[in-house]
């Protein structure tokens, strides 16, 4: 294939320009380098929030983290507080979407639910794991991608929409 043709099939696939993903990935590693330098601990989302539960919960799950929270729990108002800055800065507001919030929360919930239950999530497992040559990742990540997919083709064919 020519480089143009290439080209054509990324603009094709990307109507918006790649320029915003790649800056995005670009924090995204570059937080993930900075919490494993600065606890040499591999960041993930999920794990995150599991230990935020551990405030209000006294599983043991959730008290595992318990020595380490304080710091999982800034970083992850943090992941939040950097999206509403970014919205506020450069959208027309922090709600950007059509979905409503209920359909939000409970999409939201299940994604919890299967981080718990997948091992892990995909900013542990895609930017840490894969980053790191880690086979279980990397099986763990095509898992993801791939239900993913099936489901979003699924739930188009059923025609449900915002």
């Amino acid at each position: 294939m020519t480089a143009t043709i290439i080209v054509a099939m990324l603009a094709e696939l990307f109507p918006n320009g790649i320029s915003h993903y790649a800056v995005g990935g670009l924090f995204v590693g570059l937080g993930a380098a900075v919490i494993y330098l600065g606890t040499g601990i591999a960041p993930g989302a999920s794990t995150f929030l599991e230990s935020t539960l551990s405030y209000g919960s006294s599983l043991s799950r959730f008290q595992q983290y318990r020595p380490s929270r304080d710091w999982r729990v800034v970083f992850t108002l943090g992941i939040v507080a950097g999206a509403a800055v970014y919205a506020l800065a450069f959208q027309d507001g922090i709600w950007t979407t059509d979905v409503q919030w209920w359909r939000l929360l409970f999409g939201g919930v299940l994604v919890g639910i299967g981080t718990r239950v997948g091992k892990g999530c995909t900013s542990g497992h895609g930017v840490c794991g894969v980053g790191s040559v880690s086979g279980t990742s990397f099986v763990g990540v095509a898992t993801f991608l791939f239900v993913a997919i099936g489901v979003a083709q699924l739930v188009q064919a059923l025609g449900v929409s915002p």
